[in-house]
């Protein structure tokens, strides 16, 4: 019973994770505009992300632009792009390892071979979670260093945006959940069946009560 919750309680943290990483790599908001000292132009937030960099208007009014090349991109955003897009596609692919062991499922008849498919699922979310959280801290190590170099202009400096943040909750989710699922069934879990103790049979005895002489050596 125990081991059943905790692998619902997994589930729901990495298929929330998962889904959070989705919504992280389709936001433009990775890096958005800083409004400081000489930056006083604030008629329009640009918004910086993976896969377009958009323009807001003071008046609501926004424009977005795809970005026109790949290798015309950062080092940051080009590592980005490829682990979030890994680290979802990991996702999906250990939900489905994951159901295939769960204990509500029927799919394999063994125990044992259960807890490892689970167990393996857990590492896949795993890894998962790291492949989002190396690019996250990367792009937020560049986004400080450059807005507090003195050499980058003021209208070029950037804060943190809302997708880093998502993305750094659902990489916690990841790595809680599929810890959970790696140690919510161990590999030596004992059998259900108990085993039964048979006795060894008796010596024979006589029809007067006495031992029967084929006993004797």
């Amino acid at each position: 019973m125990i081991s059943a919750c905790l692998e619902i309680v997994g589930l729901c943290l990495t298929v929330t994770g998962t889904l959070l990483v989705m919504v992280a790599c389709g936001l433009p908001m990775w890096k958005v505009s800083a409004f400081i000292e000489g930056n006083i132009v604030v008629a329009q937030n640009i918004w910086d992300g993976l896969w377009m960099s958009c323009v807001v208007q003071s008046t609501g009014q926004m424009q977005c632009k795809m970005h026109d090349s790949v290798l015309a991109l950062t080092t940051d955003l080009q590592t980005a792009r490829a682990l979030t897009v890994i680290s979802a596609v990991l996702g999906v692919l250990a939900l489905m390892i994951t159901i295939a062991g769960a204990q509500c499922t029927n799919c394999i008849n063994t125990e044992s071979i259960k807890s490892k498919v689970v167990n393996a699922g857990g590492v896949m979310y795993i890894v998962a979670g790291l492949f989002v959280l190396i690019p996250l801290c990367w792009m937020a190590n560049n986004i400080i260093s450059d807005f507090y170099d003195p050499q980058v202009p003021y209208a070029k400096k950037r804060e943190i945006g809302a997708a880093l943040y998502i993305g750094w909750a659902a990489s916690a989710m990841l790595l809680v959940g599929g810890a959970i699922l790696c140690f919510s069934r161990p590999h030596d879990e004992k059998s259900t069946y108990p085993l039964k103790y048979i006795p060894p049979p008796t010596k024979g005895t006589s029809i007067n009560g006495d031992y029967d002489k084929r006993n004797y050596v």
